[in-house]
């Protein structure tokens, strides 16, 4: 180690401490109880010593190795047939031999052993073990481990179980790892040179460059028999490469990548519930856009519908105010007065209550025909409206799975909330007094049940024809009473332009209001449904509204962390540069 990282080594080292605190904190915050307590692994063994954890399938010779290793003479970690049992067992230095009990996984074993003074080795139980919590309690290790030296059995270093394990410390984790193939007395060296390559050639596949793989007799090492055991050249390279004083930064080195791996998790995480916040808000906003085009295009039929009637209804009026100006000019009148003293003609008051049945029967029978063909087309655009958003809520994008690593629980809620919504709007489009409550109208009053006798989206076109068809007859019948006033008042020819006038006047009056209500009334509906749709998103919306503050709080936490992670870095690798070389 260089003087300058050795003057600043407890200076990195709080650095660390304290980014793996907030790193805690952040595990904590996302509510992961697993990747919580490997934080909380990794600040408890920042200051212990470089951690060598020996791992490997039950019978490969682990705890062989471990006492060969440390020559103690002692057999320091206990050699078993069988797995008697979960506990994990960490060597370290101590003045006096001793074992401690740290929890019913975990014993620590002190020994004066000069090498463990730069080292500690951990025994973990066997990754193919039967025995209850051995792969979890070894998994648990693994992310504040500093090398991991994986040990096979020499006559058979292809089982799957072993590779899958060491594809999770590969993969998950990105540790340093180098390979022991134990037992190798146990068979020929021509079989023993075609498995070290094979283990070679596995690892090259799996993205290990240059793999370190030593095969090794414990059996043999402990008999004495020094230069055939392979264990020089294990103890060659951690002298080279871990103990003399370089141990302290490369431990150092390795918590600040196993902090920036966890933070990378965390942050790839988060991203992923980004995208599903992104992805959930665009649906959100498109559910919105539809509701709203769907909304205009609905109000637009209505003006269509609308104009339509008054059309027809001009074209009747208009007729009809021909019909009694040319009726009531005066030869017409006086021809009609003379002839009802000499014959059973029509006599005027006839003639004029003839002609306010004729509007009363044209009128209705013009503005029920328009009404019938606008209804059934404005139907089908209300039901489109319901049908379009009930489709996208059924196709809405899946980005968070529930199996996720670290947000499953969120990417549940979500989906339960989903799930909620299909099922709230089904039921929402299938009930008819969603559609007839009184809450949708502007005079606040509901339709008939006997009008309503469909359900769910199939009673709007009933709706929509009672509504409307009980504004325009109330309207019209409001209309001809009031004309045949001005008919019964009609007594002289002196009144002619005051009957003309008032007929005017009532007509257009009439037709006025007709556009106003047939259009408040149709216009309202429409709004107050699209509304009512809109309400089934309550609980969707405010899933969205906290996601959002979620994620932002949490981005911005593991940003805070990246950018300390690389400073520290860049500063633990200036300082342990070498110097550069004096120019000769």
């Amino acid at each position: 180690m260089t003087p300058l990282i050795n003057k600043h080594l407890q200076a990195y080292r709080a650095q660390v401490d304290e980014i793996v605190k907030d790193l805690h904190e952040l595990a904590i915050r996302i509510d992961s109880e697993e990747l919580t307590q490997t934080v909380s692994d990794l600040r408890s063994r920042i200051h212990e010593p470089f951690m060598f954890v020996i791992v490997g399938e039950v019978k490969a010779g682990k705890s062989s190795f471990i006492n060969a290793l440390l020559d103690t003479g002692k057999e320091v970690t206990k050699v078993a047939p069988q797995p008697m049992t979960d506990t994990i067992q960490q060597i370290l230095y101590g003045e006096e031999a001793e074992q401690v009990q740290i929890n019913p996984y975990l014993k620590k074993i002190l020994l004066p052993v000069e090498i463990l003074k730069e080292i500690a080795i951990v025994d973990t139980p066997g990754t193919n073990t039967i025995v209850e919590h051995h792969q979890e309690i070894t998994e648990s290790f693994i992310p504040a481990s500093d090398l991991i030296v994986f040990v096979f059995e020499a006559k058979n270093p292809y089982r799957q179980s072993a590779w899958q394990f060491f594809d999770y410390i590969h993969s998950d984790w990105r540790k340093k790892i180098i390979f022991v193939l134990q037992q190798k007395d146990l068979m020929p060296a021509e079989d023993l040179e075609v498995n070290r390559n094979g283990v070679m050639e596995y690892a090259e596949k799996q993205g290990i460059k240059d793999p370190v793989v030593f095969t090794v007799s414990a059996k043999q090492e402990q008999e004495g028999q020094k230069e055939e055991s392979g264990f020089a050249p294990v103890r060659s390279y951690i002298n080279q490469h871990i103990t003399g004083g370089r141990a302290p930064i490369l431990k150092l080195n390795n918590n600040i990548d196993t902090a920036a791996n966890i933070n990378d998790r965390i942050s790839a995480g988060v991203a992923l519930r980004q995208k599903q916040y992104e992805a959930d808000t665009e649906f959100r906003n498109d559910i919105r856009e539809t509701l709203v085009k769907q909304e205009a295009k609905s109000l637009k039929q209505v003006d269509v519908l609308v104009e339509n009637m008054i059309a027809g209804y001009e074209r009747i009026t208009r007729s009809k105010k021909q019909e009694l100006s040319d009726g009531l000019s005066f030869f017409p009148l006086l021809r009609r007065s003379v002839v009802s003293i000499f014959s059973k003609k029509a006599s005027l008051k006839e003639w004029l209550e003839d002609l306010a049945r004729e509007l009363e029967t044209d009128l209705n029978k013009e503005l029920k025909a328009k009404l019938n063909d606008g209804v059934v087309d404005l139907a089908d655009s209300i039901q489109q409206m319901a049908k379009m958003i009930d489709l996208k809520i059924r196709s809405s994008e899946t980005i968070l799975r529930d199996d996720h690593e670290l947000f499953s629980d969120i990417a549940e809620k979500r989906n339960n909330i989903l799930r909620e919504l299909q099922e709230q709007f089904t039921r929402f489009v299938s009930r008819t007094e969603n559609f007839t409550d009184e809450s949708l109208f502007p005079d606040k009053s509901s339709v008939s049940p006997s009008l309503a006798a469909s359900s769910g989206l199939a009673v709007i076109g009933i709706v929509l024809a009672a509504v409307t068809q009980g504004a325009v007859f109330d309207i019209t019948g409001g209309i001809l009473t009031t004309v045949g006033l001005i008919f019964a008042g009609f007594t002289t020819s002196s009144k002619r332009k005051q009957v003309l006038r008032e007929f005017s006047k009532e007509i257009d009056k009439g037709g006025t209001r007709l556009e106003e209500e047939v259009s408040t009334n149709l216009k309202t509906y429409i709004t107050n449904l699209r509304s009512r749709i809109d309400e089934n998103f309550v609980k969707f919306d405010l899933l969205l509204e906290k996601e959002g503050e979620q994620i932002e709080k949490l981005t911005a936490r593991s940003t805070n962390i990246t950018a300390r992670l690389e400073t520290l870095q860049a500063s633990v690798a200036s300082d342990s540069a070498p110097p550069e070389a004096e120019e000769e």
